[in-house]
């Protein structure tokens, strides 16, 4: 059993998206992040960063979305979520998972959040150069979709594809989301379809880029 502490839309959805697709057993533990309830001592003990997600698993609390997809696919290998370790698509796997989580989703942090790197002085210009380094991910994820696939790891779908949806579920607001190319749309649209996804989006009461 599997507890996993979340917030609606927010960096656990992967996660949460992932265990439905797994079909495992879970508890859910919302967190109010309006209220501030993920900076509580309570919480903070269990994920000192104060974010979401954080997973309980066998009695230890741990933490990273990127990092608890992958424990995820490792602890269930039957679901073939991730290519075995002697696969050849490993390293294409581990790209894109490091990838994703060290470039893409720390841009965000920067697009949502400009004010807290430099000042408010400088919010734009750190918004722009965030928008820039987004924009730049989404061009060679396009590229790997149009040569390598209709995945991210080849033809099945993996935990590369959940976190990389997610992220560009973040884009929908912005000036141009990620759906703005072709090739990403389609893929987004294959993704949307998949009934563990109308799942997580009832549970956590999401309705936007339904």
């Amino acid at each position: 059993m599997y507890t996993l502490y979340y917030a609606p839309g927010a960096a656990s959805l992967a996660v949460h998206w992932m265990l439905i697709e797994l079909d495992v057993s879970h508890r859910l533990r919302k967190m109010d992040l309006e209220a501030g309830e993920h900076r509580q001592p309570e919480y903070l003990k269990l994920n000192p960063n104060g974010y979401v997600p954080t997973l309980i698993v066998d009695g230890a609390p741990l933490f990273e979305c990127a990092a608890l997809l992958m424990l995820l696919t490792e602890r269930h290998p039957e679901a073939g979520l991730a290519p075995p370790t002697a696969s050849p698509q490993r390293g294409l796997y581990l790209t894109w998972m490091f990838h994703l989580s060290n470039t893409l989703q720390a841009a965000y942090r920067d697009w949502f959040y400009p004010d807290q790197l430099a000042g408010p002085a400088c919010a734009l210009a750190v918004k722009a150069g965030a928008r820039a380094k987004i924009e730049s991910c989404f061009d060679r994820i396009e590229a790997q979709l149009s040569s390598g696939g209709s995945c991210l790891v080849g033809d099945r779908i993996g935990a590369a594809d959940f976190l990389a949806t997610m992220l560009m579920r973040w884009s929908r607001n912005m000036p141009k989301p990620a759906t703005e190319w072709v090739t990403l749309a389609n893929y987004v649209a294959r993704m949307k379809a998949l009934p563990s996804f109308k799942t997580v989006y009832a549970r956590e009461g999401l309705t936007e880029w339904a």
